[in-house]
């Protein structure tokens, strides 16, 4: 029977494969958020998960909610839509406007998970140009967007939001987009749910993902892809 791991000041991670059952791929409680711990993390297929006011609790689940990137991204509807809309669509040009529109609760919850903590953590790994947004402008009106994290040649989503119907989607096809043009080869979506399979995603086992994780990771990635621009959507 697998048990939870304590963390210290070391910033070593168990093996993901040691993930809790129940609750599924609960791996480790405690450290830190700085980026030297969260790159390490996310090198090895684990991510923070947790409740303010809770201690950092770390997770690898099973299965894995993933997407390959193609083009184009959506449904015939949704790409019809975009085709129509004057959005306007951008890359790192509001990271932290980004990350706060992830933390305002939805609208079937009480709070929050993105708490200050975790938005400062991944301003820190945006400034050393570890983390990256997605915008979606409606004139000069943040609309939609969605913030992660890439490792060698797998990009992993870490939250999404939208103040206009489909703006988040739309943010993801830009993203999408993006990813193709530059071969990455998987996107992580973290844990399965309703809305992400509806998206497409599928519920990869946690070996599969890891695997693919490692294969992938050190991969070769242009730095200036993230670079602050502005991006027209293709279809």
């Amino acid at each position: 029977m697998n048990s939870l791991c304590y963390l210290n000041q070391s910033i070593e991670f168990p093996s993901p494969e040691q993930a809790l059952i129940n609750p599924n791929g609960l791996l480790a409680i405690g450290g830190d958020l700085q980026p030297t711990r969260l790159i390490q993390a996310y090198y090895q297929g684990i991510f923070p998960w947790f409740n303010a006011n809770d201690p950092i609790l770390w997770w690898s689940p099973d299965p894995r909610a993933v997407f390959t990137p193609t083009q184009p991204f959506g449904s015939k509807s949704l790409i019809k839509f975009l085709k129509k809309s004057t959005w306007r669509y951008t890359i790192n040009h509001a990271f932290l406007d980004v990350v706060a529109g992830c933390a305002q609760p939805r609208d079937s919850q009480s709070g929050t998970w993105i708490s200050a903590e975790i938005q400062m953590a991944y301003y820190e790994l945006h400034l050393q140009g570890r983390a990256h947004s997605i915008e979606v402008w409606d004139g000069e009106h943040l609309v939609g967007g969605l913030y992660g994290i890439p490792v060698g040649g797998v990009f992993c989503g870490e939250s999404m939001f939208h103040r206009q119907t489909n703006a988040s989607k739309a943010a993801f096809a830009i993203l999408n987009q993006h990813l193709v043009k530059n071969n990455f080869q998987l996107i992580d979506a973290q844990i399965i749910n309703p809305h992400l399979l509806s998206l497409g995603a599928n519920a990869l086992p946690r070996r599969k993902f890891l695997s693919i994780l490692h294969q992938y990771r050190d991969q070769a990635i242009s730095a200036s892809i993230w670079h602050k621009q502005e991006v027209l959507i293709e279809f």
